[in-house]
């Protein structure tokens, strides 16, 4: 087994619903798992609290389509005046980043997904955005249009929810981390679940690797390996 076990160039896995640690926004991960045509969903919190992982999840067939700027603001408008709508599901994140012409192409959009809301064209908008919508720079008539159906906060994971998550993605692969290695890991390392889920990943070839069983030292053993060859890539 090689060293591809170097974190920095180990995949997360796939953002899914399933594989997203609701915490306190199980609300709005059961509206994400119940849309419908015709309805949209704002979301918004900080960096980190899972906004674009739940758009792509959302956005993983072929009836969806994911936008996230500084992509092409004619993309958005091709599919506003598109007869039929092509998409059952348009999600577009980090909506903050708008420039004027995806603005005007997120109104436009917004105006056909209200005409068709009740008719067999119709289709869901599911939108991200890291602040409330009447905060949100951009402007007036795309402000309150963040608002015209449901709006969800997401808020960050717990430290309780982060160490139940890395417990039971641990569990999933067979395996037992001790109460020592997990506050270590949630004291020294990324706090995102993406990240904390490809860190036990990890750690599981790595402790296959070496034959030993995990513990803390054989933890920051791996981080220094993927440090030492991280650093010796770049040279």
């Amino acid at each position: 087994m090689t060293q591809q076990l170097i974190l920095d160039l180990l995949p997360p896995p796939p953002p899914s619903l399933e594989n997203f640690v609701a915490g306190g926004n199980q609300e709005a991960l059961d509206a994400l798992r119940h849309w419908r045509s015709g309805r949209a969903i704002y979301l918004w919190g900080a960096p980190g609290v899972g906004r674009s992982h739940l758009l792509r999840a959302l956005a993983g067939d072929g009836q969806a389509f994911y936008f996230s700027p500084p992509g092409p603001a004619r993309a958005l408008k091709e599919i506003a005046t598109a007869d039929p709508p092509p998409y059952r599901l348009i999600a577009i994140d980090d909506v903050q980043r708008l420039d004027a012409d995806g603005q005007a192409a997120l109104f436009t959009l917004y105006n056909r997904w209200r005409e068709v809301a009740s008719t067999e064209q119709g289709f869901a908008l599911i939108l991200a955005g890291d602040r409330a919508p009447l905060a949100m720079p951009l402007r007036e008539d795309l402000r309150t249009r963040l608002g015209w159906d449901l709006v969800f906060r997401l808020d960050p994971l717990s430290d309780d929810d982060r160490a139940r998550a890395l417990k039971q993605r641990a569990s999933d692969r067979g395996l037992e981390l001790s109460t020592e290695v997990v506050n270590w890991v949630l004291t020294h390392y990324a706090r995102d679940m993406s990240r904390l889920s490809a860190l036990v990943d990890a750690l599981d070839r790595y402790s296959l690797e070496k034959h030993r069983a995990i513990t803390l030292p054989l933890l920051k053993d791996l981080l220094a390996s993927s440090q030492s060859n991280t650093e010796a890539a770049d040279l």
